[in-house]
């Protein structure tokens, strides 16, 4: 069921309209989204940013993750179940005593006692009711928002009970509020950008960062939501129900999808290789059909050491060169051995398949 289209959402342009915004208005890497992509931005709401990929991750992975703040959100809830039933009744003799004038065990009169007790008895009550304070305003949104959500962008209880979980998830992350005038920045001279005004942007350098590969690589989609980006969780389960019904492919989110609401433009989006040469490009997906691979062997893991290991070794003093680089090449092909896969055999594999157009998914 994709969820209801929030306020501030796009409305569907016309075929007209998209073929009209011309790429070479835009700064490179922007371009105009596809009209593919329309049945997922029509619920999107203008004033974000979002970035949307494929975690190819097995599902049994993603449910342990998921467990870990259930158990927490539960402990949480049980914790503030546990209070209110201890609390509850103090705060009602206190307001009884206050407004009936009838005393009871927490009624005192302060000519009654000393200095020392008084300053005790008041500040005991204080830390008390600050204590309460604290956890009503900045602990208990946890459960309601894990249950209920806020902020416009579901629950994630709400998203794993319609998405369940599944080896190929489609997350869908949304710009937090370092987000504001960030279209008048990039586009705000009469809505033709610059690409100067690009290099060294905030968004340039947060969508930069939120787009590495070995960001996306290390750490499962569910835990890159940060300071820059929160997890659309409404937006996940739309995404899920367009691929799932037909409408849109899961190829289409495969690789991060940067999408940018403009007033000239509409949404544009970034292109895939993010300012990297076709050659590059292609190169980048073949890496990661090599880890699709791996992880339909079981063996996602060698993935992240051989990653590890290149990034290690080529940052050492006296450079990357071809003679270290061959070295590198030997400890792999070893490493991936000792665990009974032949390098070689599953890279030209991937390499064939990347050629045939396997890795095109429906």
């Amino acid at each position: 069921m994709a969820p209801k289209k929030r306020h501030g959402a796009s409305s569907s342009p016309s075929p007209s309209a998209s073929s009209s915004t011309s790429t070479s208005l835009l700064p490179k890497p922007f371009h105009a989204a596809p009209t593919s992509l329309t049945p997922f931005t029509t619920h999107l709401n203008k004033k974000h940013i979002y970035i949307a990929h494929v975690d190819p991750r097995p599902a049994t992975f993603k449910r342990k993750i998921f467990l870990v703040p259930c158990a927490m959100n539960l402990a949480v809830a049980l914790i503030f179940a546990w209070r209110a039933y201890t609390i509850i009744p103090y705060y009602l003799l206190l307001l009884s005593s206050t407004f009936s004038g009838i005393p009871n065990e927490y009624t005192f009169r302060a000519a009654d006692l000393s200095y020392f007790e008084l300053a005790r008895l008041v500040l005991g009550r204080a830390l008390t009711m600050m204590i309460d304070f604290v956890l009503c305003v900045f602990v208990w949104p946890w459960p309601w928002e894990f249950v209920a959500g806020a902020g416009g962008r579901g629950s994630p209880l709400g998203w794993r009970w319609i998405v369940g979980f599944r080896d190929k998830e489609i997350y869908v992350r949304r710009s937090r509020a370092w987000d504001s005038g960030i279209q008048d920045q990039l586009f705000g001279l009469g809505g033709k950008g610059a690409a100067s005004q690009l290099e060294g942007s905030e968004f340039w350098s947060k969508v930069r960062e939120a787009t590495n590969p070995m960001l996306l690589q290390q750490k499962t989609g569910y835990l890159l939501m940060n300071a820059s980006w929160d997890l659309d969780w409404d937006a996940m389960v739309l995404a899920t129900s367009l691929v799932d019904s037909g409408k849109m492919k899961l190829d289409q989110f495969r690789d991060p999808v940067v999408l940018l609401h403009t007033e000239k433009h509409g949404w544009i989006t970034i292109q895939s290789e993010l300012g990297e040469t076709a050659g590059e490009e292609e190169r980048r997906k073949q890496v990661f059909a090599f880890r699709d691979a791996l992880a339909q062997m079981g063996k996602e893991d060698l993935f992240f050491r051989w990653i590890e290991i290149v990034q290690f070794e080529s940052s050492k003093a006296g450079g990357f060169g071809v003679e270290r680089q061959h070295e590198v090449a030997v400890q792999i092909r070893e490493l991936f051995e000792r665990n009974g896969v032949d390098f070689d055999a599953v890279w030209n594999e991937v390499i064939a398949n990347s050629a045939s157009g396997k890795y095109s998914e429906d």
